[in-house]
């Protein structure tokens, strides 16, 4: 079988949606932006010093923080030539180092995004919306 890039691939979908797409011996495998979102929502929220996900209203501009079920909102996935780009927007515990949650957040994010997804994690930024006073 002859194996397709992921412009021919998204050619074939019309260019609705960029997800990740591989070729293995046994056929094609596609990931979906909003599966990867999830899932590197819910690895975010593991990170110690990040409270949870943000949702930002446009209406009043403040941060919200949102549910388990709702964790992919504050995240963004985006892939390029099979290289994932993400955008994670969270609420932070008060008092911790901000450099350091970044830090801890980006390496256990990239790790286990690419491990779950098989693709490439080439960049992640994060977007601090707001700080909680945790009890």
């Amino acid at each position: 079988m002859e194996e397709l890039t992921s412009a021919a691939y998204d050619n074939r979908i019309g260019g609705f949606a960029m997800n990740g797409y591989m070729n293995t011996s046994m056929g094609e495998i596609t990931v979906d932006k909003d599966v990867i979102a999830q899932y590197a929502g819910s690895s975010a929220v593991e990170c110690f010093g990040v409270v949870g996900m943000a949702s930002i209203s446009v209406k009043d501009g403040f941060a919200k923080l949102l549910r388990k079920e709702r964790l992919s909102n504050g995240v963004n996935v985006t892939v390029e030539n099979n290289q994932i780009l993400i955008d994670l927007h969270i609420i932070v515990s008060y008092g911790v180092s901000i450099s350091a949650v970044a830090d801890n957040l980006i390496a256990n994010v990239k790790y286990k995004v690419e491990e779950f997804a098989g693709l490439e994690v080439a960049k992640i930024n994060i977007y601090v919306e707001g700080v909680r006073v945790i009890d």
